[in-house]
């Protein structure tokens, strides 16, 4: 099979550390245009890797034709660039959030499937060893049922992690739509219904612009309850000062799983007669230790075998659902039922 001609729209950091390297280092891949409104970006990557460099994107569809994209821009654009890509017949890789509204994100799965091409959102948490682990365990029934639990995602903020730091994208709520929530709080809402193979039923949110500048949330405390009656918390923080957690931990009935609350062991299972199993599986990736996602190749996979991607748009669509729950919640002061 000839390669999966690439392009890439929006040359951040998250093209800059994640997307862009893992297309180069795919064998299946030919980079053929990078997309940024600041044509120098795009242009460093063409003279790195080949390709052209474009200064927006629906030139660079019409006069490129590429096999697939990777949408890496501000969230108020991902919808109708993806949807353009479908459109000119491209395989569409989408940044979380997916988009911003769930009529968006709706649109964009009938864009994929009415031009018959992949729509995969880049969740990359469920393809994190210490996380593929933990399913696999969950999986096994050797806990029994999930009965309560937390998830946690924080880190210092988008401005010591964006390619334009404090001027970023992130705090203009105009393009961001939502903060923390959609940078984090959303990663966990598709972690932990990947985990527990379950889906939200009901939320109840307190979401707040605590310390950093602008008006788009840094801080969020989210009260789930899962179908199965599993109940549990889900925290997206942008102001861990003293460094990134990205932790879940699990109780169930037959004992308790802790994964990325140990520097070593990513993955410990406490069973209640006493037995403890530590996991070595491999690091989850943070803002400061750059790992490969893994979603990059399973995008690729998914084309080149003709299968439905890892983390299709429909499981993006159910994720972000959680997520525009937790602001009704916030807005309203309700229990918010999810579907």
């Amino acid at each position: 099979m000839s390669k999966v001609r690439v392009a890439v729209i929006g040359c951040g950091s998250i093209s800059k550390h994640r997307h862009i390297p893992e297309y180069a280092d795919n064998n299946n891949v030919e980079l053929v245009a990078f997309v940024d409104p600041v044509i120098e970006r795009a242009e460093e990557y063409a003279a790195k890797h080949g390709g052209k460099a474009f200064a927006d994107y629906e030139t660079m569809l019409a006069e490129i034709k590429p096999d697939a994209v990777s949408v890496c821009t501000p969230n108020y654009l991902h919808a109708p660039m993806s949807i353009a890509a479908a459109n000119a017949g491209a395989h569409v890789l989408v940044e979380k959030p997916m988009a911003v509204t769930d009529e968006e994100a709706a649109a964009m799965n009938e864009a994929a499937a009415k031009n018959g091409v992949k729509l995969m959102v880049g969740h990359n948490q469920r393809l994190m060893p210490p996380h593929v682990k933990a399913k696999q365990i969950l999986d096994s029934g050797v806990l029994g049922k999930v009965l309560t639990f937390r998830t946690s995602f924080g880190h210092p903020g988008p401005d010591g992690w964006s390619i334009d730091g404090a001027g970023s994208w992130f705090f203009r709520k105009q393009e961001a739509i939502m903060g923390a929530m959609g940078d984090l709080g959303v990663h966990k809402s598709d972690l932990i219904r990947y985990l527990l193979n379950d889906e939200v039923s009901e939320v109840a949110a307190f979401i707040a612009t605590i310390d950093k500048p602008g008006d788009v949330d840094d801080n969020a405390n989210v009260i789930v309850r899962m179908k199965s009656g599993a109940i549990g918390s889900l925290v997206a923080s942008w102001t861990y000062y003293k460094g990134e957690d990205n932790s879940t931990v699990l109780w169930c009935e037959k004992g308790v799983m802790k994964i990325g609350t140990h520097p070593e062991d990513q993955v410990i299972v406490e069973l209640r007669d006493g037995s403890i199993e530590k996991h070595k599986v491999g690091e989850i990736s943070t803002n400061t230790k750059q790992l490969s996602s893994g979603i990059v190749d399973a995008f690729i996979d998914s084309i080149v075998n003709d299968t439905v991607p890892a983390i299709s748009g429909e499981e993006g669509r159910k994720s972000l659902k959680v997520i525009l729950s937790a602001f009704e919640s916030q807005a309203t002061g309700q229990f918010i039922k999810v579907n």
